[in-house]
């Protein structure tokens, strides 16, 4: 796809947009002007970062293609917004789509808009209420947010998390299978976009409607740094990096490194938790004798990851719940391989071409499949070489650009689907 379609005039919801934030708001920014490479858009957002749109729209080719509608919210507001645990946002979150919905309507009159985007946020409890307008075909997604905790991965948790991670499960599900606006907005879609395969699973065991899995982050490929070529009798150096929470299942990951015949391997921790945590995490490598083999990093500086990548020989990713993770694009953005769970929207990516997989099991299994991948490459590392080749190949598949052009295709097929 070349060149700017002038007859192409897209509506976007996108809560959350900032040219200079990661995480949603981001995500927000790069889906917006990629998509601008290709037609006109109008995209109503709420404006906390109005002033660094505007900065940095200035310094974009594709300028012109783009209109901001601004609805700001109170102060108060957007800091319930930033407590991800301040459930009361979401009253004032639904009260905005509404706004959007009054917004999207005064745009529609005043212009001939060829297609209705529901971008942001990800997560499927709010699908706005741009649905409503019917007239014009509906784009939803990348959607996120509907898988479920594997339950399995409880064992030995406190009560407290079991019970915790037991009522989220049945929220979710309650939720995706019965909210009366989740419904409209699936049925009305012309396209549904999945952010991972949970979510695609849903749509079509529930629903039986097809979506297209695109993940909600795109990958950079102009970084400086590329993985080093190690030769056989290196140790095997494995890069772990996250929060230490339930989530990311660092103990998994401490406990491979102990099962693994291998033992010449190093495990390089990058991250941190509260001081409990921490305690319990380096109390598990004592008490696996494996406390020689790990390296405690602490919180590392964002711009310090990629030549740890760089000198690394795999990314040990063993979260068992999140959409498609940062860490694993910025492993693929340096050519280094991942080994990780085949789940959430950053197992399938890993399975096609940039690592290895095993599946999600229990932690026992999950332990033994580890140490099994552990010591395959360990004897063998021409397969990390083969796939940082496949990746280098493959990588541009994931870019923002390349991620921008499938969903222009997608708004193609929706107005010839209406024609």
């Amino acid at each position: 796809m070349n060149g700017v379609n002038r007859n192409l005039n897209v509506l976007i919801n996108a809560y959350a947009v900032s040219p200079n934030w990661g995480s949603e708001q981001g995500m927000g920014w790069n889906w917006v002007i990629n998509i601008a490479k290709y037609c006109h858009v109008d995209v109503i957002t709420e404006g906390e970062w109005k002033d660094e749109i505007e900065a940095a729209l200035l310094k974009l080719p594709q300028k012109e293609n783009i209109k901001f509608h601004y609805l700001p919210v109170s102060e108060k507001v957007r800091r319930m917004c930033w407590n991800q645990g301040d459930w009361r946002f979401y009253w004032y979150y639904e009260r905005w789509q509404r706004r959007a919905l009054n917004k999207a309507c005064e745009i529609c009159a005043d212009k001939t808009i060829s297609i209705i985007h529901q971008l942001n946020m990800i997560g499927f409890r709010e699908p706005g209420y741009l649905w409503k307008i019917n007239s014009i075909p509906f784009v939803w997604g990348p959607v996120g947010g509907m898988e479920l905790m594997p339950m399995s991965f409880l064992q030995g948790a406190p009560l407290k998390q079991r019970l915790f991670n037991r009522l989220k499960n049945a929220i979710n599900r309650f939720q995706y299978m019965h909210s009366r606006r989740v419904k409209s907005a699936i049925f009305r879609s012309s396209v549904l976009v999945s952010a991972v395969k949970g979510v695609k699973d849903v749509f079509s065991e529930i629903y039986n409607k097809k979506s297209v899995l695109i993940n909600e982050t795109g990958v950079t490929i102009d970084s400086v740094e590329r993985k080093i070529a190690k030769n056989q009798r290196s140790p095997l150096k494995l890069l772990w990096v996250g929060k230490f929470d339930f989530r990311k299942q660092l103990p998994v990951a401490l406990r491979a490194v102990h099962e693994a015949r291998f033992k010449d391997v190093e495990l390089h921790i990058c991250g941190s938790g509260n001081d409990s945590t921490v305690a319990e995490m380096r109390s598990i490598a004592e008490r696996y004798g494996i406390q020689h083999k790990c390296f405690w990093h602490g919180n590392v500086a964002h711009e310090n990851i990629p030549r740890m990548m760089a000198e690394a020989d795999m990314l040990f990713f063993t979260s068992i719940m999140e959409a498609t993770s940062t860490v694993v694009l910025e492993a693929i953005s340096v050519g280094l391989p991942v080994l990780c769970f085949n789940t959430c929207g950053f197992g399938p990516i890993v399975e096609d071409f940039a690592g290895i997989t095993v599946e999600i099991s229990d932690p026992d299994r999950a332990v033994k499949d580890f140490a099994a991948q552990i010591d395959k490459v360990a004897e063998n590392r021409n397969i990390l070489d083969d796939i940082t080749g496949s990746i280098l190949k493959h990588r541009e598949s994931l870019t923002w650009d390349a991620k921008a052009r499938a969903i222009v295709g997608l708004y193609a097929e929706a107005l010839s689907d209406m024609s």
